[in-house]
């Protein structure tokens, strides 16, 4: 099975947070769009990419979109690495065991980022780092909060077009 592609429903879960809370995609879709991002503590481009994902949430919170990671590992090490990383939106814990929902999506790499419209169709499917999809992402989450786009990458910030995952 290959990484799930913009044009197709996205598979419906609930998953248990971090912070002890449960997130259900449906539930969120009801607010405004959704950003997944997939990812693993010990990949070397989720650690460069995180940050950035940071930069999304604190400029947009989560005003009209929802933004959360799927992390494929356990609590603990989902915690540590929200701490070393600066990450404060929600990390959802997916089975490690099986990996319901990163199977169900179509994880090939990590991280694997999704865009998920209102009406639960993937419109952006992204694998690895891609500054061309983080920009768009932003993009859509100014438009989603009705609010002006964030300069959200310095001009003078030296930042890779690409990472493969």
């Amino acid at each position: 099975m290959e990484t799930l592609k913009a044009g197709v429903q996205a598979p419906q879960f609930s998953l248990p947070s971090a912070d002890g809370n449960t997130f259900s995609l449906r539930e969120a879709l009801a607010r405004g769009p959704v950003v997944l991002v997939f990812y693993k503590k010990s990949c070397p481009v989720c650690q460069y990419a995180f940050p950035f994902y940071q930069r999304l949430f604190q400029a947009y919170g989560n005003r009209g979109v929802t933004l959360a990671g799927v992390s494929q590992n356990p609590k603990k090490e989902t915690v540590e690495f929200a701490a070393k990383f600066g990450v404060k939106f929600p990390l959802l814990l997916d089975d490690t065991s099986t990996y319901p929902v990163s199977n169900a999506y179509g994880l090939t790499n990590v991280p694997t980022l999704f865009w998920i419209g209102q009406d639960g169709e993937i419109e952006v499917s992204s694998v690895g780092w891609s500054r061309k999809d983080f920009e768009l992402v932003g993009t859509k989450m100014a438009a989603a909060g009705k609010i002006p786009p964030a300069a959200l990458i310095p001009a003078q910030e030296k930042v890779d077009e690409f990472r493969f995952g």
